[in-house]
């Protein structure tokens, strides 16, 4: 059974960066849709990135494109969100999640498509 546990969250200014990571345990990341999502204090989780293993297709959420980057160097490797020019707005819990696949058009963007989650890494920005 895989594993996810994320990392990297921290309180920082307006403007600043940061890396999260998402590891996983139990197995490697071969074939898999791994997607980030945030949800902010009483607000719904949102997606925010997705890549396709093996293939390395990565894909963003509007508003977070040329500011957020995720990548991962090869499947045993976690799976990496560089946050830059951190805005308060980007104030979140931030999750991964993952399910196998052979094909980026089954990479969905929605919380229910995943049953494998982390418990999530906090990111505060204060401006």
């Amino acid at each position: 059974q895989v594993h996810l546990v994320e990392s990297g969250g921290g309180s920082v200014q307006a403007g600043g960066a940061l890396r999260l990571s998402c590891a996983a345990t139990g197995y490697i990341y071969s074939n898999y849709c791994v997607v980030w999502f945030r949800q902010a204090l009483g607000k719904e989780r949102e997606w925010v990135a997705t890549i396709k293993t093996n293939d390395n297709v990565t894909n963003y959420f509007g508003s977070v494109k040329g500011r957020f980057t995720i990548s991962q160097d090869n499947a045993k490797k976690p799976v990496y969100l560089q946050i830059n020019s951190l805005k308060p707005e980007d104030t979140a819990m931030y999750y991964c999640a993952a399910r196998p696949s052979f094909s980026v058009t089954q990479c969905y963007t929605v919380p229910e498509d995943y049953s494998t989650w982390g418990r999530g890494t906090q990111v505060t920005v204060s401006s």
